[in-house]
């Protein structure tokens, strides 16, 4: 236990001060990690799942200090999905298609319902930033399944998720996190773009 809370210590010092904000090695490390596993996302490759695990692991650390429980247990699904993304995807990596206008519907009512159900109850244990956290946890969970089910749309919503999140976290006053999220926002417009170039060559192959 000791040992444990020796390790806590060390993660959660601060590594530097940037504008009187203090970045700690875990916040830092978990940052570096994601912004590899989310570029290697964009590509398909199946490299990303590791990288993604990694990152989830660190950052349900950081947020469980933060009280964003929300967050914290987000990165179990995102570990749990990497497995699966490892297994799932083929040895090429992904190969992307596109939802149908019903499978759309019927996500985002989902996605609404699962949030207005959540987020009351992380207020009543006393969890920050319940709405956006609430809303960022249940769409990050759809973004993740529809990603490792390959579907283009994914990036649609990390846009959104990550654009939300961007916003949470500065409010929060985790500033090097808000920077990262931004990123995220951005590189999911790549994902986007790099998976519908090659949809359209797979579906030129077929022809």
């Amino acid at each position: 236990m000791q040992l444990l809370t020796s390790i806590n210590d060390a993660a959660m010092h601060t590594m530097l001060t940037v504008l009187s904000y203090d970045l700690t090695w875990l916040e830092f490390i978990a940052v570096v990690t994601s912004l590899i596993g989310v570029w290697l996302g964009t590509t398909g490759k199946k490299i990303m799942w590791p990288w993604w695990a990694i990152s989830s692991a660190l950052y349900g650390w950081l947020f469980y200090e933060w009280d964003l429980y929300a967050s914290a247990s987000l990165q179990v699904v995102f570990i749990a999905a990497s497995i699966w993304g490892w297994f799932g995807w083929g040895p090429k990596g992904a190969h992307p298609r596109v939802a149908s206008t019903r499978q759309r519907a019927v996500v985002l009512i989902i996605g609404a319902a699962a949030t207005a159900v959540l987020a009351p109850w992380f207020a009543s244990i006393g969890a920050a930033a319940t709405w956006p956290d609430s809303f960022g946890l249940v769409f990050s969970v759809v973004a993740q399944v529809i990603m490792v089910r390959e579907y283009r749309e994914n990036w649609v919503v990390w846009f959104v998720v990550d654009a939300v999140y961007t916003v949470e976290y500065l409010w929060q006053k985790l500033y090097f996190t808000s920077i990262l999220y931004a990123f995220f926002t951005a590189i999911a417009v790549r994902g986007w773009l790099r998976w519908k170039s090659e949809l359209n060559s797979d579906l030129t192959v077929m022809k």
